[in-house]
């Protein structure tokens, strides 16, 4: 009978440190999936200047603003996307009781070496794609 509880407790030991090594490689292996920032800097090209940090970005378009508050992480095959905010803009004067309001926009492209194509969805029906190059400084045409 002790042969037999042996082999029964034994083979309960080697089953659960199975078990548990498994779920330690599964977890490991999602975690190592490649990710590296977009390099810090400006990022310009026609309507938009990117500057980005290691915490996420500020973009200035001709008639908006925007933000990213996370950083932009790349995939291995160079594709990103973030969530972020989109700010109009308009011509003329600002009004003293006026408040400029931030709606949700996706900040998603692809880095090249020093080429970033985005795009800015901010609707189903409402995205913008820009290509911009790493240490261009572009002028905008600001609607103020």
């Amino acid at each position: 009978m002790n042969g037999l509880r042996f082999f029964v407790v034994t083979s309960l030991l080697l089953t659960t440190l199975v078990f548990v090594s498994a779920c330690v490689h599964a977890a490991g292996v999602r975690s190592a999936v490649p990710v590296s920032p977009v390099a810090p800097g400006t990022w310009a090209g026609e309507h938009l200047i990117l500057e980005v940090s290691e915490k996420g970005a500020n973009a200035e378009f001709d008639c908006a603003h925007g933000q990213i508050t996370e950083p932009i992480a790349v995939d291995k095959h160079g594709n990103f996307s973030v969530t972020g905010t989109y700010t109009r803009e308009h011509g003329g004067p600002v009004l003293r009781d006026e408040s400029a309001s931030s709606i949700a926009a996706r900040y998603s492209g692809h880095v090249d070496g020093d080429t970033l194509n985005l795009t800015v969805t901010i609707t189903k029906d409402d995205a913008q794609t820009f290509v911009l190059t790493r240490g261009s400084h572009m002028l905008l045409r600001k609607c103020r």
